[in-house]
């Protein structure tokens, strides 16, 4: 009887990630921002978000084997991050491109078409709305 083996994904994610630090490279991660994934919303595109998950960006960062969790500043806010080992689609060097690109898990797909497609999860804040700050202007 065969054994199960845990993903690869996880160890690959943490390879990678101290790769890019120990380089001076910027990690970024590439994520599937479905009803699982506690991200930014206001910052999601086309269902997907990249997140800097460098050690000067994140606070407590943790890549566990079935979960990414960190507090990181959207605006100067912070905000906890949990995405789920199965919804990053990739993980590069911002400043060169290389990593390592994943197919989205089943479970991710499967998460994106039992949600309606107009629907917001309760917990996300409406997007804070510009400040009314003055502008310095330059005269000569």
């Amino acid at each position: 009887m065969p054994v199960s083996l845990p993903s690869t994904k996880p160890y690959l994610l943490r390879a990678i990630h101290e790769w890019c630090c120990d380089n001076g490279l910027t990690p970024y991660l590439s994520v599937n921002a479905d009803g699982r994934a506690k991200v930014p919303r206001e910052y999601v595109r086309d269902g997907q978000i990249v997140l800097n998950i460098g050690y000067e960006a994140t606070g407590h960062l943790t890549i566990a084997n079935d979960i990414i969790t960190f507090q990181a500043r959207f605006g100067g806010v912070a905000r906890d991050i949990s995405v789920p080992i199965g919804n990053v689609l990739a993980i590069y060097a911002k400043e060169n491109g290389a990593g390592m690109a994943f197919e989205p898990d089943s479970e991710a797909v499967a998460g994106e078409s039992d949600a309606p497609e107009n629907s917001k999860p309760d917990n996300v804040p409406e997007p804070p709305a510009p400040p009314n700050r003055p502008k310095l202007h330059r005269i000569k």
